[in-house]
């Protein structure tokens, strides 16, 4: 594993958007991009929810080979972190009640594409990537230093029911995470996602919202260990 892989990861779980380049069917040889908002899954492979008369799926049909590019910042597009993941796009089960869940909480705007019969979900298996982490600090990456091997099919199953949980009786706790650990004010906190290695939190106040990824300093695989991580950093963020 690649010393620079934890830090990829890490940033990797902490953006939703990219370019996604495929093949173009119509014009042979050339790359063609496009906009690719994404959800991960629980083994920390983008999930991206796309109609089959978009000219990326056309692509796709023809040659899976696809490339996103995730980055931060639009100030200084060179001086800021940045990773371009290869990797092959399969079509995977529209109606997993748990992933739609999971999507539809980063991504409400897209609740009306469930609706049409021509959206799918694909899912972009790494093989490769390459991240810059600022100047000098690069690596290429293989799929193993994405995959998540602590993925544990209970935790995405009780998903739903740890997010409701929190951000029905522990709203407080999710506002008071954003103040110790990210020093933002929110007037409203509401838990997105939670994965074996941390969760997300959309942060709101009078100004703005913005999603913030809190870390867990060791794996979680379940509900009883989750709420174990989540007391201890309630403690911390006491303090």
């Amino acid at each position: 594993m690649s010393n620079l892989a934890p830090e990829a990861k890490q940033f990797l779980r902490s953006t939703h958007s990219g370019i996604l380049s495929t093949h173009s069917a119509k014009f042979d040889g050339y790359p063609f991009g496009s906009v690719a908002p994404f959800v991960l899954g629980h083994d920390c492979q983008p999930v991206i929810l796309i109609s089959s008369i978009a000219e990326h799926t056309k692509n796709i049909i023809l040659n899976p080979k696809v490339s996103l590019l995730v980055f931060a910042g639009a100030e200084d597009l060179q001086a800021n972190s940045r990773l371009t993941l290869l990797g092959t796009a399969v079509k995977i089960e529209k109606n997993d009640a748990d992933l739609r869940a999971r999507y539809l909480r980063y991504l409400p705007q897209a609740a009306s594409y469930f609706d049409m019969h021509d959206f799918a979900f694909y899912r972009i298996n790494i093989a490769h990537a390459r991240y810059i982490g600022g100047f000098g600090n690069m690596s290429w990456l293989s799929s193993d230093d994405f995959f998540s091997t602590s993925v544990d099919s209970l935790l995405a199953a009780q998903e739903t029911a740890i997010i409701e949980h929190m951000n029905t009786d522990h709203a407080q706790s999710l506002i008071a995470y954003c103040k110790y650990f990210h020093q933002v004010e929110a007037t409203h906190a509401q838990m997105l996602g939670i994965d074996s290695e941390g969760f997300d939190v959309n942060a709101n106040n009078d100004k703005d919202a913005k999603i913030l990824r809190f870390d867990f300093n060791h794996p979680i695989h379940d509900a009883q260990s989750a709420r174990a991580a989540l007391v201890r950093m309630s403690q911390l963020a006491k303090t």
